[in-house]
């Protein structure tokens, strides 16, 4: 279903809602400024329903929002050092959008754009953006697509593609907050399993500054279930950034039939299985959450939401030598990247 809004976004046309429904009852909506997720319905077994994302009350607020709440993000996902990178003996020089770094694509991203509706029925809709040479100083013109798709097991899929007609790194992923709680509640009480056995330590501006590290023996083993409020703040790196704001480097190395992380609610009866064919994963605690603009009342809290956004590494064109696929595209490959969450509700 497809719906126009009454208010108009900044390109002076009205915004477009489009929602999708399963059979099991559940309801995903999305909008086609910035292909964003902006809410997803899960039915309990006692007849609740949770809304497990969060997000503005109106598709008009997120454009005032910095949370890049539900966005699709592009063309290169988290942080580029000093917004600049070498590709094939030239340096490039980005938009900077975070002090002297780029964040998210640069001030005007792909969250920040109207995406095409190529497609849309009951269960997925089809996204398209054109980005042209030099956007935000990236080289070369990109087609990108996103598909999203709600199965009827509850798995909300995204599948971005892109292709370039220049060497560029692309880096696309889509940031959605989850609360499986179902209300503004710390997300610090939920249960988290993250499938990784390094993570990359980051400065107070969240960038890499050192080689992967292994989680074992610190904060940043959730190997085994456990309690995001449990490791909470415990050592350095994350009082760097206030929590957790960091990558880590998924065992399943691509593969989509292996879980990368699971979230479970504080009374685990709403869990999340995350697959992802991105090599890794950036667990954000949403520790600069407070006072972005919520759905039900006024202004979400720090630590109301989590991310689990799939990626490559941070600052990656800059650091070639990590163990990971490159995340240069060149003219006549595609960029692939999928993944799923499936949303697994329990009596």
């Amino acid at each position: 279903m497809l719906n126009e809004t009454p208010t108009l976004a900044p390109d002076g046309l009205p915004y477009r809602l489009l929602t999708l429904r399963n059979s099991a009852g559940m309801v995903v909506t999305l909008m086609d400024w910035g292909a964003t997720l902006l809410s997803a319905r899960v039915p309990m077994p006692d007849g609740s329903v949770r809304e497990t994302l969060l997000g503005c009350a109106s598709p008009e607020q997120y454009i005032e929002q910095t949370a890049f709440l539900g966005a699709s993000i592009g063309r290169y996902a988290n942080r580029i050092a000093r917004s600049q990178f070498t590709l094939d003996g030239v340096t490039y020089s980005l938009l900077a959008s975070q002090g002297e770094n780029q964040l998210h694509g640069g001030p005007e991203g792909f969250d920040k754009r109207r995406w095409k509706i190529v497609q849309q029925n009951d269960g997925e809709v089809w996204f398209s953006l054109d980005s042209l040479d030099g956007d935000q100083g990236f080289p070369g013109n990109l087609t990108a697509t996103a598909r999203f798709t709600l199965t009827e097991d509850n798995r909300i899929a995204i599948e971005y593609r892109a292709t370039v007609d220049k060497p560029c790194p692309v880096n696309l992923t889509n940031h959605a907050y989850f609360n499986l709680d179902g209300n503004q509640t710390d997300v610090r009480s939920h249960k988290l399993q993250i499938l990784a056995d390094e993570y990359l330590p980051v400065d107070e501006m969240g960038i890499p500054y050192q080689a992967l590290k292994p989680v074992s023996g610190n904060s940043f083993d959730f190997r085994q279930p456990k309690t995001i409020a449990q490791d909470f703040l415990s050592d350095d790196d994350q009082r760097k950034v206030k929590g957790y704001d960091h990558a880590f480097l998924l065992q399943a190395k691509g593969d989509l039939s292996q879980p990368a992380a699971q979230v479970w609610s504080a009374d685990e009866k709403l869990q999340i299985t995350v697959y992802t064919t991105a090599p890794a994963l950036q667990f954000y605690s949403g520790n600069y959450l407070e006072g972005t603009t919520a759905r039900e009342h006024d202004a979400y809290g720090a630590w109301q939401g989590l991310a689990l956004e799939s990626e490559f590494l941070p600052d990656t064109p800059n650091h070639p030598e990590w163990p990971q696929p490159d995340c240069v595209l060149r003219p006549g490959e595609e960029y692939v990247s999928v993944t799923e969450y499936h949303f697994i509700p329990r009596a």
